[in-house]
């Protein structure tokens, strides 16, 4: 029996990646570490995809935001070129402390929108030199929508909101279309960046509030991080396991329907 062909991706260039982030809900951006997955979130008619910079550096076997994932992002970036989706890339701290090697690394990726992140090494940068990086980017790609990443709580370094709002108002000010905040949690604390700040403001998925409930916080955009890669990972284990113990291993897409996938991506 031939499987039958999945759907083509919902088209989502009849609107900007900027405008995507004005609906209803919160736009989701689910974050791919390969073609395959990045393939498998456009034939679910996702219309933003992003990537993950631990996917991409633990698929390559090197640690998370050390610099590791340099030329591997850029590779990935321009791989995913050809897909009808706006692609946002994460591109951890800039991968370097120039502001001006960081705009010249963000132009030849060729995306709709990059994440770059206020810590290098695990610790945080000083705020002026983050918002440096921005302006530069911005000066240099004007069209690029640039998500100023804070990691105040998600390193437990000035984990408190007003600390975390001096930050993102001066990334707003150096240019920043959006704030990511990573950790942040309580529906109070959401609350209050939204409505002390005037860009959209991201966050991780919080299992217990659904998109509907961010959105009444005022959350405009929700990224799944590194949770699908984890999530695959674990699902990959549940295979093998399944088959060693005597049970029936889980069902997956047919064979034929991903290979068709990549067919057709190959000769785009």
């Amino acid at each position: 029996m031939t499987p039958q062909r999945p759907a083509r991706p919902v088209a989502s260039k009849d609107m900007t990646f900027r405008e995507l982030h004005d609906g209803a809900l919160p736009l989701l951006l689910p974050n791919a570490w390969d073609v395959a997955s990045a393939l498998a979130f456009a034939e679910a008619g996702f219309p933003a995809i992003g990537t993950t910079s631990f996917g991409v550096a633990a698929a390559s076997g090197v640690p998370d935001g050390r610099g590791g994932t340099r030329e591997a992002s850029r590779a990935l970036a321009h791989a995913l070129a050809p897909l009808a989706v706006f692609v946002s890339v994460d591109v951890e701290d800039g991968y370097s402390d120039n502001p001006d090697e960081v705009a010249s690394y963000v132009a030849g990726l060729g995306v709709a929108g990059v994440n770059i992140e206020d810590s290098t090494d695990g610790r945080l940068v000083e705020p002026e030199a983050h918002a440096a990086k921005i302006t530069a980017v911005k000066a240099a790609n004007p069209d690029v929508y640039v998500n100023a990443r804070t990691d105040t709580y998600w390193l437990g370094e000035d984990a408190t909101l007003s600390a975390t709002l001096e930050r993102a108002a001066a990334y707003v000010e150096a240019g920043a279309d959006g704030i990511f905040v990573p950790g942040v949690t309580k529906p109070a604390e959401l609350r209050e960046l939204a409505v002390n700040l005037p860009v959209p403001v991201n966050v991780l998925v919080i299992p217990e509030l659904t998109l509907a409930h961010l959105a009444d916080l005022g959350i405009r955009r929700v990224s799944t991080g590194s949770l699908p890669y984890r999530a695959a990972l674990d699902a990959a284990v549940a295979v093998a396991t399944a088959v060693r113990d005597g049970q029936s291993p889980p069902s997956a897409t047919p064979y034929p329907v991903m290979q068709e996938r990549l067919t057709r991506y190959a000769r785009s």
